[in-house]
């Protein structure tokens, strides 16, 4: 859960890196809060998923910002989101990427949020 609510601290923060754990986990809470939020959508008879929607609005910049510096991690530019917008392949090189392991060191977008680096490893 600390996950989520740092992602929702940075809630419009573009730069920086993300790791891969906190964009899963992320992705894991916004999955079970949508999930909740249709179940109560139904028990409440809300036809027009009302809750639902205004949840998607709300949380659609820090999506956004957690998966630009999640592709920031693995050294690619942030304008890479917009392969989601190829039909299916877009989608799943998308998932590829984000599943990647983070670079080890400093790249041009911050230091490895890990804390590690190419000359701890070694060592």
């Amino acid at each position: 859960m600390n996950y989520y609510v740092s992602v929702l601290k940075k809630y419009a923060v573009f730069s920086g890196r993300s790791r891969r754990a906190e964009y899963w986990y992320f992705a894991l809470f916004n999955i079970i809060f949508s999930i909740a939020l249709g179940i109560v959508s139904s028990v409440i008879n809300d036809n027009e998923n009302i809750i639902s929607i205004l949840y998607s609005f709300m949380i659609l910049i820090p999506v956004l910002a957690v998966s630009v510096r999640r592709l920031h991690d693995i050294g690619k530019s942030g304008w890479m989101i917009l392969l989601f917008l190829i039909p299916l392949i877009g989608a799943i090189w998308l998932l590829v990427l984000m599943c990647l392991d983070s670079n080890p060191a400093e790249n041009k977008y911050g230091p490895n949020p890990k804390g590690a680096t190419i000359s701890s490893t070694i060592n």
